[in-house]
């Protein structure tokens, strides 16, 4: 019982810290003037070890920490080789992207299209995508640390969500980019200090590194290079590299929130050293996740919790790993749920701001009534636009405790709405010819096919396909008597029942499913299409964005040919 009053004090009082160490932010730091302060943080405020963490936790988010190693235990490996597609599209961004409007002198990336196509309506519909594509996210951001909070303190889902983004809103409201991106990066320290205690403490347990690999391998947890070219399955090497290719492409190139993060380095070669030091960084934490998860795995190799009911959720393995095995470390709990907690809050703060940000410079400044307002006054609409948005992320939060996992739920969304942006910014920067005409056509085009091709998928619910796990070697000594406090009520259902329950009697049939894609019926081209995983959204989405607009550019715009007329995009000036 003392060790539960410990982890509730270590809890309580690193989230006061962070309060604190925002105010300390906002008293010490420059101070906020201008909505430019406020959106981009002062230049030369914020140091390169700093922005290197809050690029790559923005990129990453709580999954990192919960969602990846139990994607590893119940799915395998698969998902790792979603680093390769995240690695290539750094250089990408760098050189085609990045000089494109880094001197442009503005404060929504998406100026840039209205620059480009002189279209409000295809600067708009980027804004929308944006916005869409963030919310979505965001809520994925929120629910996760929920996940763990419900595991071991049994607080609902509800509350947990409503705490978090009230906080948020608050954060959001006292400071801007500066603050957010200050505790991503302490957040981070944290989240990679826990990740290494569990696993050296893991790898005691599990009798060294090397017996770690072996049973994760025997177990068909390790499965690199599968070049399997089904479009059907999951995740392969294939749709792993190709799907994160362009789902990163989109999210570093030409998503606000990381174009804002670019924007507050002081220049553009400072800009391109910390996304090449970030790759590593990338996979470094990347990679922790995972070895967190093969730790876990090998630890309850022959005595899985989740078919005993010990939880419900996959994403529920962690917390109930570190309850099990950290009872002699009083206060660790704590500290990670803390931190999961700290970390959604974080995230959630600096996208609030960006989001705010692209709805006042795209929407709301453009309304007649708004147009020729203060700079003062600006800066507290863009605080008011967050709060509403903080709202909307609280309501898709809700949506996403009803999904199968926080990876499925962040791969698909994050993939199904890069395709229209990603899509405009090559028409735009590779297609000079293409009009705002081709470009809206694209976009719009491609919202609606790909938003077809999702609902058709979700309508035809599959089976959800785990790795087999086993029950063979349970003992009444396999988890400790300390995870009773933590786990009351299926603690009791283990005690008083039987260990060689099916499965079937657990009500989770699926984890005995072997991983293997859903065939389609042979002609049947709908059922063919919605069969395709969701990591090629992206690249389908900007594909029918490309083409489409190309196709509708040249039939509408009868002086296609004449090259004099347009323009390459870095011939464009900044705005005043």
């Amino acid at each position: 019982m003392q060790s539960i009053i410990f982890d509730y004090v270590v809890f309580l009082l690193l989230i006061g810290l962070s309060f604190a160490v925002l105010i300390y932010s906002k008293i010490s730091g420059p101070k906020e003037q201008t909505k430019a302060d406020y959106v981009f943080a002062s230049k030369g405020s914020v140091s390169m070890g700093a922005m290197l963490l809050s690029i790559a936790r923005g990129f990453l988010g709580v999954k990192v920490f919960l969602g990846y190693p139990s994607e590893f235990y119940y799915r395998g490996s698969g998902m790792w080789e979603t680093l390769y597609g995240m690695s290539l599209a750094f250089p990408l961004v760098l050189y085609f992207f990045l000089p494109v409007y880094f001197n442009l002198g503005i404060t929504s990336v998406y100026q840039y299209l209205d620059m480009r196509f002189k279209s409000r309506l295809v600067r708009r519909l980027a804004s929308a995508t944006y916005f869409i594509r963030s919310v979505l996210n965001l809520g994925v951001t929120v629910f996760t640390p929920c996940v763990a909070l419900k595991t071991v303190m049994g607080l609902p889902y509800w509350f947990s969500i409503v705490l978090i983004t009230s906080i948020a809103i608050v954060f959001t409201l006292l400071g801007g980019l500066r603050s957010a991106i200050l505790a991503d990066a302490v957040q981070s320290l944290v989240m990679i200090g826990c990740s290494v205690v569990i696993i050296v403490h893991g790898f005691f347990i599990a009798k060294g590194p090397l017996n770690v690999f072996n049973v994760t391998k025997e177990r068909d947890r390790l499965d690199f290079f599968n070049l399997d070219m089904d479009p059907t399955i999951r995740v392969s090497t294939i749709s792993a590299t190709l799907g994160q290719l362009f789902m990163s492409l989109s999210m570093f190139g030409c998503q606000q929130n990381f174009v804002q993060r670019y924007f507050s380095m002081d220049s553009q070669k400072q800009v391109e050293k910390a996304l090449w030091l970030t790759i590593p960084l990338m996979i470094f934490l990347f990679s922790l996740s995972w070895i967190v998860g093969m730790v876990i795995f090998t630890v309850y190799a022959d005595c899985d919790p989740r078919a005993l009911g010990y939880i419900s959720e996959i994403d529920e393995i962690v917390p109930f790993y570190i309850g099990d095995k950290f009872f002699f470390l009083p206060g660790f709990m704590g500290l990670v749920l803390a931190s999961l907690f700290n970390s959604g809050l974080s995230i959630l703060v600096s996208n609030l701001n960006s989001l705010s940000t692209v709805a006042w410079e795209d929407f709301i400044s453009q309304i007649p009534i708004f147009k020729n307002t203060s700079e003062k006054n600006q800066l507290r609409c863009i605080k008011i636009i967050s709060v509403i948005s903080g709202f909307i992320v609280m309501g898709i939060a809700f949506i996403v405790a009803h999904s199968s996992g926080v990876i499925d739920a962040s791969q698909l969304m994050t993939s199904a709405t890069s395709g229209p942006l990603l899509g405009v910014f090559v028409l735009a920067m590779f297609f000079p010819s293409t009009n705002w005409k081709g470009a809206a056509a694209g976009m719009i085009a491609s919202h609606l096919i790909t938003l077809f091709v999702v609902i058709g998928s979700l309508s035809n619910a599959k089976e959800i396909n785990y790795l087999p796990v086993s029950t063979d070697g349970c003992t009444n000594t396999t988890f400790s008597s300390h995870i009773e406090p933590f786990f009351e009520q299926q603690y009791e259902l283990y005690k008083t029942g039987s260990l060689n329950r099916t499965y079937a009697d657990l009500g989770v049939s699926s984890v005995q499913s072997a991983p293997g894609a859903q065939s389609s019926t042979t002609g049947d081209i709908l059922t063919a299409l919605y069969s395709i995983t969701y990591m090629y959204y992206s690249l389908m989405g900007t594909f029918v964005t490309v083409f489409v607009g190309v196709i509708v550019s040249y039939v509408t715009d009868p002086r296609i040919g004449d090259d004099t007329q347009y323009h390459h995009p870095l011939d464009y000036t900044p705005i005043p």
